[in-house]
């Protein structure tokens, strides 16, 4: 999805979780919950404003939604 790319260059860590969030509720924070047998609350509190979700769950999130992270190295400049 393309603006998981654009979250990623803005650099911005709140709005990268901030777009994660809105991809997951539109999934349905209930079914994922389920799926990934975590506390549904605790779900939304992560991915709300000033939420603070572990790398994990992250990365857990986003397999689930079909996403994946890969790293690479920068360009010298």
């Amino acid at each position: 999805m393309a603006i998981l790319e654009v979250a990623l260059e803005e650099k911005d860590p709140e709005f990268l979780l901030s777009v994660i969030g809105d991809i997951a509720r539109s999934k349905g924070m209930a079914q994922l919950a389920r799926e990934l047998d975590v506390d549904r609350a605790g779900l939304y509190k992560s991915f709300s404003p000033g939420g603070n979700p572990s790398f994990l769950t992250v990365i857990k999130v986003l397999n689930n939604l079909g996403f994946g992270l890969s790293i690479h190295q920068k360009k010298a400049s």
